[in-house]
């Protein structure tokens, strides 16, 4: 067994399973259910802010200028992820040996951090410029919105499907 073998996928999610908050999550008879009405309050959240935002930057809503919009929505979706994370950590944690395996959570996994990286990077490009989106938004950040709606919408719709997988 090589020295770093006990970082593999593998081996965490089955310590993470075997921990006492794996055994917790498990045992406990309100720990799971309270976890998932957390990712659910996460997810309604976020993706409700992130849509009407991502809708506002694709040129709906044009009554409603960007920047207030933006500043208006974003501390909500933020507080969206900051539920869903460690929510989401919870109940992995009650079955991650086989989740780990599980396709579905695989893809989320990557829509979220796609989701993550897109909203940094619009940050960072297009924060600035925000003001000039009220009139005429750049086909770039157009296109940045849209992945953004795609990645949430398909994180979401994942999510909902492996707890009925």
């Amino acid at each position: 067994m090589g020295s770093l073998d006990w970082l593999s996928p593998t081996t965490l999610a089955a310590a993470l399973e075997a921990s006492a908050l794996g055994a917790w999550m498990r045992g406990s008879g309100w720990a799971y259910p309270v976890a998932n009405l957390l990712h659910l309050l996460g997810l309604v959240l976020l993706i409700g802010p992130m849509l009407l935002l991502d809708l506002r930057l694709l040129g709906a809503g044009r009554q409603f200028r960007v920047p207030a919009v933006s500043a208006t929505l974003t501390p909500w979706a933020v507080a969206g992820l900051l539920l869903l994370l460690p929510s989401g950590a919870m109940m992995f944690a009650a079955d991650a040996g086989p989740l780990l395996d599980n396709s579905l959570l695989q893809i989320k996994l990557l829509l979220i951090a796609t989701g993550i990286a897109n909203a940094l990077v619009f940050r960072w490009l297009w924060s600035a410029s925000l003001d000039d989106w009220d009139s005429r938004a750049p086909a770039p950040g157009r296109l940045q919105a849209a992945l953004s709606a795609l990645c949430w919408l398909a994180a979401g719709t994942l999510g909902r499907l492996i707890a009925y997988g």
